[in-house]
This record gives structure tokens, C-alpha cells and sequence, in this order.
């Protein structure tokens, strides 16, 4: 009898041990942390990062693209956006990308040329006339070549959203002509490009993280610097600015971009809903920008800055001074996809 009961105790012993062992394997944290064990039951998580706050259009972008992944897959993918710079600036949330560390963002292309430089077509001074003629070039093949270029970086570029055209202000005098330009220190974009245009009409450029920008304006680094509208208003630079001029010089696409080593643990049924969501979230993120740009200004307005249209003849005399720039970049970028886009926007 003991021996019968020895056996009995054994055995059920050996199926709790069992039991605890299936229970371990079945709620296993795998090596990102995510609970699961498989594509079934496994949760995964995108962290988007972006330098704009809440607010912002591009921000609120992201929010709609979580909205719609967390949907379309059940919570199986779980995004969390941080905005405001709060993982970094630009070129450390692009890094990110590439690390594996970050899975998500949009970037202005300025930004991003540092990583893929052709990218610096979409930024040449005066390209774009208006946004439709910006959609048309960058939904079109023309973008859709780029993009294949961050493959190279660790990147997967999925489409184009719009930070908008640039606009300068400043905190010393109004900008009527093109010489009164001259001397102002203009924070730019991390980009060479835009160094090498500001530098071409007499103004002392100074690259300065987003992030850090306000403090820059406000203790006198630089003079003025140049965004959209919806960022002058969210970023509250109307504080530190009086004079804002009309240039639109240049038209900032934000590509939508995710890291490869994310998108590679994706399932196709994943990716497939990655993509479709990003073109759902462009849409709105778009169609939301030109309604925050129009009350913008007309807020920017109100808070008291001087606002000041370029004349057509000004515009002009800039346009000719970026000669030069065109004819650099034209070597750098490549002849033929300079020539591809300047065809495509007429």
C-alpha cells in the first residue's frame, strides 16, 4: 500500500509540474518584452515618436494611425505616440528607426536627406506652386522611388504627409525684399541644402534642433527662423517673433516611416494593415493641415505679429539667387531625377 501510494503521489506531482510548465511557456515574455507565444497570441508594440506637439496635424496623424492599427488588428499591435520631442529630435527618432529602438515616425524630408540624400529634390527653394502639384509628385512613381531608397538605411518609407510650406519669421524688421534679408541669423533645418540657400541670400543660417528652438528664439541665439504656420502657432513662436513674411520657399513633405526591424517581424496580413492605415491617416493628416494652416494665420494674426506678403518682383530676385543652389544640388541629386521632377511640377 505504501508503494501504491508512493507512485500515486509521484504521478500526481510529475502533472503539476507539467501544468506549471505549460502555464510558463504559454504567457513566456519574449525577447522585446511582448507576452505570447507565436504570431497568435503575440502583442506588439510601435512606439511613434515626433518632435510636433499634441496639437499638431502631423501629431494628430499618428494618433489616427493608432487608432486604426489598434483596431484592424484586434490590440495584437499596440501603438503609443510620443510627441513633442519627447524620444529626441529628428535626426535621434531617425536613428531610432535604425536601431530598432523607435518603430515609427514622420520626418520633414529636410531631415531626412541626411540619411538618403536625394531626398533633397523635394526641397529645392520654390519647387512646388501648390499642394495638389505636391501630391501628384509624391504619390507618383517620382516618391514612390525615394522611399525605396531609406530601404538601404534600415528604413521602410510607407508614404508622404505634409508638415507645408515654410515661412520666415523673425524678431529685428520686416522682410519686404529680399535685401532685408541680409544679416539675419535664421535657424534652419539639420540640412545642407537649406544652410546653402539662406547662406545664398545674406542670412547667417544656424541649424538648431526643433526641440530646442523656442529657448534659441527667446535668449537671441538667432534671429528667426522658418516653419509652417500650424508649427508657429503650436510651438508658440509668435512669443518670441513680431514679423512673420509669406515666403513659402519651401514645401516640407513629412514621410511616414517605420523601422525595417519592426516591419520585418510583421506578418503580410500585418503589413498589409500597416499600409493601408498609413494611407488612411496621410488622408486625414493632410485634409486636417490645411484647415489648422488657414487658422493659424489667421490666429498668428490676432496674437499681434506684423505679417507681411512678399511682392511677386521679390520673390522673383530670390528665385534667381537660388540659381547656384539648383545647379549644386542638380550634381549631388542626380541630373536625371532633378529633371524628372522639375518636368512633373509644370
Amino acid at each position: 500500500m505504501k508503494i501504491k501510494g508512493l507512485t500515486v503521489g509521484l504521478s500526481l506531482l510529475l502533472v503539476f509540474m507539467l501544468a506549471l510548465v505549460g502555464c510558463g511557456s504559454s504567457g513566456a515574455v519574449n525577447q522585446q518584452g511582448q507576452e505570447g507565444s507565436g504570431s497568435g497570441g503575440e502583442t506588439k508594440m510601435m512606439k511613434l515618436a515626433v518632435v510636433t506637439p499634441k496639437e499638431r496635424s502631423l501629431t494628430q496623424g499618428l494618433y489616427k494611425f493608432e487608432e486604426i492599427v489598434e483596431r484592424e488588428t484586434n490590440g495584437k499591435i499596440q501603438v503609443e505616440v510620443y510627441p513633442d520631442g519627447q524620444l529626441g529630435g529628428d535626426r535621434d527618432v531617425l536613428e531610432g528607426l535604425q536601431l530598432g529602438t523607435i518603430e515609427g515616425t514622420t520626418v520633414s524630408t529636410g531631415p531626412v536627406a541626411a540619411f538618403a540624400p536625394r531626398f533633397n529634390v523635394f526641397d529645392l527653394p520654390f519647387l512646388f506652386k501648390d499642394e495638389q502639384t505636391a501630391y501628384e509628385v509624391l504619390d507618383g512613381p517620382i516618391g514612390q522611388e525615394l522611399l525605396e531608397d531609406l530601404t538601404e538605411v534600415g528604413i521602410i518609407g510607407l508614404n508622404y504627409w505634409e508638415n507645408g510650406f515654410r515661412h520666415l519669421t523673425n524678431n529685428v524688421r520686416e522682410v519686404k525684399t529680399m535685401e532685408d534679408i541680409k544679416g539675419l541669423k535664421i535657424r534652419t533645418l539639420e540640412n545642407d541644402l537649406h544652410i546653402d540657400a539662406w547662406t545664398a541670400l545674406g542670412a547667417l543660417p544656424t541649424p538648431i534642433p526643433y526641440t530646442e528652438l523656442y529657448v534659441a528664439l527667446q535668449q537671441g541665439v538667432v534671429d528667426g527662423q522658418e516653419n509652417p504656420y500650424g508649427n508657429i502657432q503650436t510651438a508658440k513662436f509668435y512669443e518670441v517673433q513680431k514679423y512673420l513674411t509669406n515666403t513659402g520657399h519651401i514645401y516640407n513633405a513629412s514621410p511616414f516611416m517605420i523601422s525595417k526591424k519592426f516591419w520585418d517581424t510583421l506578418t503580410p496580413e500585418e503589413q498589409e494593415i500597416i499600409r493601408k492605415a498609413a494611407d488612411e491617416a496621410r488622408d486625414y493628416q493632410r485634409e486636417l493641415n490645411r484647415k489648422e494652416s488657414e487658422e493659424a494665420l489667421q490666429f498668428l494674426k490676432e496674437q499681434g505679429m506684423i505679417i507681411t506678403d512678399l511682392p511677386s518682383e521679390e520673390r522673383q530676385k530670390i528665385l534667381e539667387a537660388m540659381q547656384p543652389i539648383y545647379e549644386k544640388y542638380t550634381d549631388l541629386i542626380g541630373a536625371d531625377l532633378v529633371n524628372k521632377v522639375l518636368e512633373a511640377v509644370k
